[in-house]
């Protein structure tokens, strides 16, 4: 089954969360990457201010996920969401309208609260919407965001030629319309009622070990997949020689972007035949650790002479090779990482099981991150053994840690999943049941 036929089946509400995430990505991302250098020409601060800037939206999000996901909960996924678009709303607006450093911080954390409220959101919402075909669900969820982290630059490109203020606003737009769009379509779900405070939802998500041994096995996961934007770019750059890096950054998220829009459902379609996803998400992890050793091994047998385009593309195809053979990983686990979650929580506390889960790994980013930086800095550059090494590692050990998991049946268990999707409607029933 193709991707469209795919969409095609999944209820009304999850398509248009779907549609949605496409959308916010263009919006997050036509404003985001050049955010940096507005603050740092156009408002003249420090590169130290703007580091804090925008790590306080970093924190803000990370920090506040198991936030957003107990308000979906207690709340109702909907109402968050639209809250959490709105907020983003304002805090875009703030960029547009701020030309001060309490202004643009006020901005960093409202668009970053604003992604901790809605992420864990859409998720649970999802989750429970697609019942049985969560995964199918989840590996459009990816498409559709890469599809759209691919859009948004291009476009923010030719906004930021006008100046960055009319980006600000068009992203800012963008989430108001968003906003409006989930409040007249996106349908209300009843609320599970809950026995006791936050505390106690709070409680039972820290206290489920068979949900933690998950968590942990999986932590390398994001770990690894941020690594397109560190290690492997500082490897195209090197790669690349004089003059070429910015193009073969420019490549590598490109080809990395494609591949995972081209493959993700048909990689999903294929494992999901098997109704065990262990497996398949430890050669998920396994993939994305190996992907590391390409650049290092052939770093040394690619001739570095010459500044000719087709040397340049000769030496950084290796890099870009790996990032495609990371894509492929994080194709075969990431959308069953998602569906376990949703496993593991059952319907009451969906949004605050992805929130732990997303807090726990984006801890687990910076610190992994940090310490593949200090390796880097002590050896013998980006394209040396120790960093990917250190990279492949993970990757290794977190795909053991799950067939652990497997062989103790500590994973959730299968939900009648069919190789094919049924036509669902719009209530979430198969109609082959109703």
């Amino acid at each position: 089954m193709n991707g469209i036929d795919t969409f095609r089946a999944l209820p009304g509400a999850v398509r248009l969360l779907l549609v949605n995430h496409l959308v916010g990505h263009i919006g997050f991302y036509l404003l985001v990457p050049f955010l940096a250098d507005y603050l740092l020409d156009d408002l003249a601060l420090s590169a130290a201010v703007v580091g804090i800037v925008l790590g306080v939206r970093n924190l803000s999000q990370q920090g506040l996920f198991l936030v957003g996901g107990s308000a979906a909960d207690r709340l109702g996924a909907r109402g968050v969401i639209m809250v959490g678009l709105a907020i983003r709303a304002l805090g875009f607006s703030l960029f547009a309208v701020g030309g001060s450093l309490p202004v643009v911080l006020a901005a960093s954390v409202l668009t970053g609260f604003a992604g901790a409220l809605f992420n864990p959101a859409v998720r649970a919402f999802i989750a429970r919407d697609s019942g049985a075909h969560s995964a199918q669900a989840f590996a459009l969820f990816n498409v559709f965001g890469n599809a759209g982290s691919a859009i948004g630059p291009v476009l923010g490109t030719v906004l930021t030629a006008a100046g960055f203020r009319i980006s600000a606003l068009v992203a800012a737009a963008i989430f108001a319309v968003l906003a409006l769009v989930q409040w007249l379509l996106l349908p209300a779900r009843p609320v599970p009622a809950h026995e006791g405070g936050v505390g106690a939802d709070f409680a039972t998500v820290f206290t489920d070990r068979r949900f933690w041994a998950f968590t942990l096995a999986l932590m390398p996961m994001f770990a690894l997949q941020s690594q397109i934007y560190f290690l492997f770019t500082l490897q195209a750059q090197d790669s690349a020689g004089p003059g070429h890096g910015p193009a073969a950054v420019a490549a590598l998220f490109v080809v990395e972007t494609i591949a995972v829009v081209t493959l993700q459902v048909r990689v999903t379609t294929v494992l999901a035949r098997r109704p065990q996803r262990g497996p398949a998400m430890a050669l998920g992890m396994a993939v994305m650790g190996a992907a590391f050793l390409l650049p290092p091994a052939v770093a040394g047998v690619v001739p570095f002479e010459g500044n000719s385009v087709v040397g340049t593309v000769i030496r950084i195809a290796p890099v870009v090779a790996a990032a495609v053979l990371l894509a492929i990983g994080v194709t075969a686990v990431q959308p069953f990482v998602n569906e376990a979650i949703g496993r593991f929580a059952g319907t009451r506390l969906t949004g605050t099981y992805f929130g732990a889960f997303y807090l726990a790994s984006g801890i687990f980013t910076v610190v992994a991150t940090s310490i593949t930086g200090a390796v880097l800095d002590h050896t013998g550059g980006p394209l040396s053994w120790p960093p990917s090494l250190l990279c492949a590692a993970a990757g290794v050990l977190s795909a053991l840690a799950l067939l652990w998991l497997h062989r103790r049946n500590l994973l959730p268990g299968p939900a009648a999943i069919r190789p094919e999707l049924a036509p669902v409607t719009d209530d979430n029933t198969p109609s082959e049941r109703r």
